[in-house]
């Protein structure tokens, strides 16, 4: 049976068939979950796996302390400005 909309609202067959009853509508959320949680599950594999690949040395993380205090002192020194960014130069 075909479902033919027509342009006065009016359709042929019995529109009551085409609507999902609600176990559709329950295995179609719960597919739907599914599929969002294995997205992210892979998602969330790939970037440990990065992580795993190129690790962060706990030496070339910032100091918030040194930061801070640099902030402060400029802030001190030159009441005005403020500081956008600090780059550490390493020989």
């Amino acid at each position: 049976m075909r479902y033919i909309a027509r342009p006065s609202g009016q359709t042929t067959g019995n529109p009551s068939t085409m609507e999902p009853s609600n176990m559709d509508l329950v295995r179609i959320c719960g597919v739907a979950f599914a599929a969002v949680l294995a997205i992210l599950s892979l998602l969330a594999g790939t970037i440990s796996g990065i992580c795993w690949l190129f690790p962060v040395n706990a030496a070339d993380l910032p100091d918030p302390g040194a930061e801070e205090a640099i902030r402060q002192a400029a802030a001190k020194a030159f009441p005005d400005c403020r500081v956008a960014e600090i780059r550490e130069i390493k020989p």
